[in-house]
């Protein structure tokens, strides 16, 4: 791709960091924030703007939908990528990107009033990006690469198989959705819309990353009832939920939290913890790949709550427990075409091939669940959801080139078995 690409895809990634577009898990609106909207409705201009036809918002569920019809004769089986509208819970409001050219390696002050450094002895992964272009906040806010670094990689591709005609491809759909870091979006994406038999997420990873599997996913919301009198007179008479919550906790498996676990091993997370002698309100997520130890970890929280009960005259303890998402890992062994396409395309581009269980989860565990198998490639980013998120223009380039390159190679060789 030529520099007008390496132009646009910069100035489109920094027009669509500076909406803030953080969902709001305590809201009902569909979606969670209007800043959402505002992103959805300019991403829709944009894909105009280049020369897309069938292009949609559809307010039901805040998707914008974008397809482009074969442009061969032969018989290719549609393919779509989608990426999200929403960013993190955190501070988002007067994002200010910044670009350094060039990049030293060294430490970038972010906020010199505030002292907010990016330091290379926290983030060493910084000395790869040398001589690069690389995008941050001011410290003050996330960036948004997550996932605003997927739209600007996708429209740009879109815009150069536009402009490059005699690349031969298939029906290919683009989506564009929210409330994805609460995982609420891809959960009411009406997929009859979305025409395509297989796709890919354009979340967080680095180039050359796929994620073919994700966590199963749960999470319990407890809520106890203590008794709560002078502690001078409390014996037999208090019941302190402040303690109740912490033997929950206690009784949950100690190395089995996310700062002792990697790769395909599980966790328990407390989330939230909010708590009087006379009311706690304890949040806590399951996470597993392997589906009977994902059961199995959901069964030990309801065995704890169901004995500790036990001990009164009444329940005191209440377990709401919810399945969020389940892995896609099944769905995904049964296309392997889908991996191999793109370890063709990775090798293609000299790309170092990295396959791994994605520590997550994406809008494709909703999405598979909804018939299309849907794994995760990369954003090109760094530092998610948080002051030190940051990627470069060249990483989103290399995206960008991915999708292209996956569209082709998929237009050559379709192997894909329904």
């Amino acid at each position: 791709m030529t520099e007008s690409y390496q132009t646009f895809i910069e100035q489109l990634f920094i027009k669509y960091a500076k909406v803030n577009t953080r969902s709001d898990e305590n809201s009902q609106a569909v979606p969670t924030t209007p800043g959402q909207v505002a992103l959805a409705k300019i991403v829709l201009q944009d894909l105009k703007r280049i020369g897309v036809e069938d292009v949609v918002y559809d307010p039901k569920d805040s998707y914008v939908v974008a397809s482009l019809p074969a442009n061969t004769t032969a018989d290719i089986t549609p393919v779509g990528f989608i990426a999200h509208l929403d960013t993190a819970d955190f501070p988002a409001e007067n994002v200010l990107p910044q670009v350094h050219e060039n990049y030293d390696g060294q430490d970038l002050v972010l906020n010199e009033e505030k002292k907010i450094v990016l330091r290379v002895s926290e983030f060493p992964n910084l000395r790869n990006y040398r001589g690069q272009r690389l995008i941050t906040s001011d410290g003050t806010t996330l960036l948004g690469v997550d996932d605003k670094a997927g739209i600007a990689s996708i429209l740009t591709a879109v815009k150069y198989l536009l402009e490059h005609p005699t690349i031969k491809h298939g029906p290919v759909s683009f989506a564009f959705g929210p409330d994805e870091e609460i995982g609420r979006g891809a959960k009411r994406f009406d997929v009859s819309k979305f025409k395509v038999k297989f796709a890919y997420t354009l979340d967080n990873g680095l180039p050359g990353q796929l994620e073919n599997e994700t966590f199963n996913a749960a999470q319990a919301k407890i809520k106890i009832k203590g008794t709560s009198v002078h502690p001078g007179n409390a014996f037999g008479l208090m019941v302190n939920a402040i303690t109740l919550a912490n033997q929950i906790i206690s009784l949950l498996p100690a190395d089995e939290v996310p700062e002792k676990s990697c790769g395909h091993q599980g966790f328990f997370l407390v989330t939230d913890f909010k708590a009087t002698i006379a009311q706690a309100d304890l949040n806590i997520i399951i996470r597993d790949f392997d589906q009977q130890k994902f059961a199995a970890k959901k069964e030990l929280l309801q065995q704890i709550v169901t004995d500790l009960n036990q001990q009164f005259e009444r329940p005191r303890i209440n377990l709401e427990l919810k399945d969020q998402y389940f892995n896609i890992g099944d769905a995904i062994q049964q296309h392997p075409y889908i991996t191999e396409l793109v370890l063709n395309v990775y090798h293609k581009l000299g790309l170092k091939t990295q396959i791994h269980p994605f520590r997550g989860g994406t809008d494709g565990n909703f999405i598979t669940a909804k018939g299309i198998p849907t794994p995760n490639l990369f954003n090109g980013g760094e530092n998610f959801h948080g002051p030190y998120e940051f990627v470069t223009t060249e990483a989103m380039l290399t995206t960008s080139k991915t999708v292209v390159e996956i569209i082709k190679e998929h237009a050559q060789n379709d192997r894909f078995e329904a």
